[in-house]
């Protein structure tokens, strides 16, 4: 009964309008400082832009956006994606159903159509938003977004969107939810270009130059608010 109740669309709808709304409070209440501090106009001339995410930490990611920017994002077919899909869309941003990690099981989970959809997308002027790790291997970057950037040649920006207040769950991607009245930090990392003949070994090396660069904007974003990395792994 409550597993039918969950696939409502007006339950589904309910809760995609709660969390849209808790979201706008955490986005108001939260002090954030930025580096660089003028990173939407340093990367003005390049958009559209893949603006690459780590799993667990994408919850504020889309506060990094000017208001009205043209963005679509990646999101999961399963259903906990629905609700995520109809926050996106509350938030002004497109949403994309599909996966994308290993391209090898793109097409099992609708990551070849999303693809397809990716790149029309950015050929429309907008800015593709995704994840870079592959779902259930938290940190480690798939080479479905160096394959987004070889095909359309948009450059991948690591980007990290953090709070100091937030709840730290025990899951593979060490989720976090922010928690309002906080500080918060935003940074954005070095671009990773892709070209169109890139080899196999190009695509592997920009595969671990998002890995690495994901990982330093992390790194950087939660010392900027005074508290470690929950997905860093165990502490020294």
């Amino acid at each position: 009964m409550l597993k039918q109740i969950g696939r409502s669309t007006f339950v589904r709808s309910a809760i995609g309008a709660v969390a849209t709304a808790y979201l706008r409070l955490v986005r108001a209440t939260t002090r954030f400082v930025v580096e660089p501090a003028d990173f939407p106009t340093r990367i003005a001339a390049e958009l559209p832009v893949i603006a690459a995410m780590w799993h667990g930490q994408h919850f504020m990611i889309h506060f990094a956006w000017p208001e009205g920017a043209n963005v679509s994002a990646l999101i999961s077919r399963h259903g906990d994606g629905e609700i995520n899909a109809q926050v996106l869309r509350r938030l002004g941003v497109r949403p994309i159903r599909g996966s994308g990690g290993n391209p090898a099981k793109m097409q099992k989970r609708g990551g070849a159509t999303a693809l397809r959809e990716m790149v029309r997308a950015l050929e429309q002027g907008s800015t593709m938003v995704l994840t870079a790790d592959i779902p259930k291997t938290s940190r480690r970057a798939g080479a479905g977004i160096v394959t987004l950037a070889r095909m359309t040649g948009r450059p991948i920006y690591p980007i990290a969107v953090v709070s100091a207040r937030r709840i730290d769950f025990d899951s593979w991607d060490h989720a976090s939810l922010a928690l309002p009245f906080g500080r918060g930090a935003m940074v954005l990392g070095d671009p990773i270009r892709v070209a169109r003949d890139a080899t196999d070994a190009d695509v592997e090396a920009a595969r671990q130059a998002v890995e690495n660069g994901l990982n330093a904007v992390h790194e950087r974003a939660f010392a900027l608010v005074g508290t470690r990395d929950p997905g860093a792994g165990p502490a020294p």
